[in-house]
């Protein structure tokens, strides 16, 4: 079938077709179908290197599938997959490729862009930086006074920080040995401050990671940094306990960083696709090389997965499929990622980054205005936490939000406590898939006074239909960690191919920073303030006020 091209997807049939499927389907309850088709589940589900993807509690049938995979036939998806995967330019407005997936190539791959294996540039680095780790891990690298390495701390933020964060919390089973990681992203110095409190300058070593090396977020944190060590050691011992990630070597030089100490990588790495990178460091020093190789052999897995396996069975590819009926033929605006692991805690957050700085937009790759909607609104928190927190709004509440349960079958401690964890998750979708009739509430309540019965049976009652997908891990391991954070970064690609999106942009982004530092020198008593509204200008001036003296 012929691709659209200037993004009129919603001019096309399948477009109107699955409107239609909508309207005719809205009201199906799924615990219907799960009593019509004892085998949904089988039907409903894939498996792959110990990741099963159940999504069999969702209002679709094989006609929405049909209609689905036909969207993404008619927008090119596999179209837009083969140019990522070769290299082609398609962050369209940086003239950009995009090519986080070549991080976790095996050394023995070629990939020529422009006539270069960047292949070879890649494990080049990697290499760098298992030495690196492996000096530190072992006590090798020592600061200033002969003390070996205790506390680390990653001044970095978005990708620079959420990615090895999450990195890092879900593997610390995994961390024998090596020092204790610290992650500062927020300007707010309370962020720094408290977190240099606890340690010792002489045994602590800081990763400066901005691929620009210019983020105004990351470079403040890095100076009070510097200046903290420098106050309590001297600025000659900088370069035994500052390391930086950067492209920009001169600007690491003079930071005082030695040119062996600098580690680099490329502009087709966005900053939320880069843990793969050497932006991982502070992950490789939390768990070893050896665990770093496992995450990205696991990315490579579902990389693998993503470009080889047809759409009917490809895990992101219809991950991405029921998002895009949801938000944008059911009108749902969000999406709850739960993970039932205290380990994954993080995940939300980075997912948020990931989704909502690649597909919230509202213009087209080819600038064109859009008129339906893209990216959700990507929120949650770890179970069972969430279910204390917001699940009274998923149950009974006026909104469709559709969820992801993402749950470990074997846990690293104790796996009788580990199972209620699980208990619970399951139990969750349940009871959202299935709800609980009137009819059900009132023989609950039976034998109580009319009156009563009447007030609570409503109260008691719950809709359900509420679609989830449960992603089910058999342990949170390396490999595991890879493929999964793999799997949701095909699963955004695709939506944003399938919208017409340019996923690897953020100009939204950039835009506050630069009305930031117009601001910043307004902020000083006697500066003239330049034309803002009244409340801006307001602010600034209850701000110059409480300054004065």
């Amino acid at each position: 079938m012929a691709a659209i091209r200037f993004n009129d997807i919603n001019a096309s049939q399948v477009w109107a077709k699955l409107h239609q499927h909508q309207r005719a389907t809205r009201y199906v309850a799924m615990r219907e179908l799960f009593e019509a088709d004892p085998q949904r589940f089988e039907r409903f589900s894939l498996k792959l290197d110990g990741l099963l993807l159940d999504y069999s509690k969702n209002r679709i049938s094989e006609r929405t599938l049909e209609l689905l995979l036909e969207l993404a036939d008619v927008a090119d998806l596999s179209g837009w997959m083969a140019r990522m995967r070769a290299g082609e330019r398609i962050n369209v407005s940086e003239n950009r490729a995009v090519l986080h997936t070549a991080l976790r190539l095996p050394k023995d791959a070629v990939l020529e862009v422009e006539g270069r294996n960047i292949v070879a540039d890649v494990h080049e680095e990697l290499a760098r930086i298992r030495d690196f780790s492996r000096r530190v891990r072992s006590g090798l690298w020592r600061g200033h006074d002969g003390r070996a390495v205790t506390d680390v701390v990653n001044l970095g933020i978005g990708g620079s920080d959420l990615g090895p964060l999450l990195a890092t919390e879900a593997l610390a089973p995994y961390a024998q040995g090596g020092p204790r990681l610290h992650y500062v992203s927020n300007v707010d110095p309370a962020h720094l401050a408290r977190t240099l409190a606890r340690l010792d300058p002489a045994t602590t070593l800081f990763i400066i990671a901005s691929k620009s090396f210019t983020t105004p977020e990351t470079l403040l944190n890095a100076q009070a940094a510097r200046r903290w060590f420098v106050e309590r050691v001297s600025e000659a011992a900088i370069d035994k306990h500052f390391v930086a990630v950067s492209t920009n070597e001169a600007a690491v030089a003079g930071f005082g960083i030695d040119a062996a100490n600098r580690f680099g990588f490329w502009d087709w790495v966005g900053g939320r696709y880069s843990v793969w990178s050497t932006v991982g460091l502070s992950v490789m020093l939390a768990v070893g090389p050896e665990c770093f190789d496992e995450l990205l052999a696991g990315a490579h897995a579902m990389d693998e997965h993503f470009f080889n396996a047809p759409f009917q069975v490809n895990m992101p590819v219809l991950l991405a499929l029921i998002g895009i009926w949801y938000n944008t033929f059911y009108g749902a605006h969000t999406h709850a990622i739960m993970p039932y692991d205290h380990g994954l805690r993080r995940l939300p957050a980075h997912i948020q980054q990931l989704d909502m700085e690649s597909n919230g937009k509202r213009v087209g790759r080819y600038g064109e205005r859009l008129d339906f909607d893209t990216g959700p609104v990507i929120w949650g928190e770890e179970g069972v936490n969430s279910q204390h927190a917001f699940f009274q709004l998923l149950h009974q509440g006026t909104r469709l939000v559709p969820c992801d349960f993402i749950v470990p079958m074997q846990g690293h401690y104790d796996a009788s406590q580990h199972q209620v964890l699980v208990a619970n998750a399951f139990a969750q979708t349940e009871a959202l898939m299935r709800g609980k009739t009137g009819t059900e509430a009132m023989a609950e309540l039976a034998g109580m006074d009319g009156e009563v019965l009447d007030m609570l049976a409503p109260q008691k009652t719950f809709p359900g239909n509420q679609p989830s997908n449960t992603l089910a891990l058999d342990k949170v391991t390396p490999h595991s960690l890879g493929m999964l954070l793999a799997l949701y970064e095909h699963k955004v690609f695709v939506q944003g191919a399938i919208w017409g999106l340019n996923s690897f942009d953020q100009w939204g982004v950039e835009y506050g920073k630069a009305l930031a530092r117009t601001i910043l020198p307004e902020l000083n008593p006697g500066k003239n303030v330049g034309v803002h509204d009244s409340s801006t200008t307001g602010l600034i001036s209850h701000y110059r006020q409480l300054h004065e003296h």
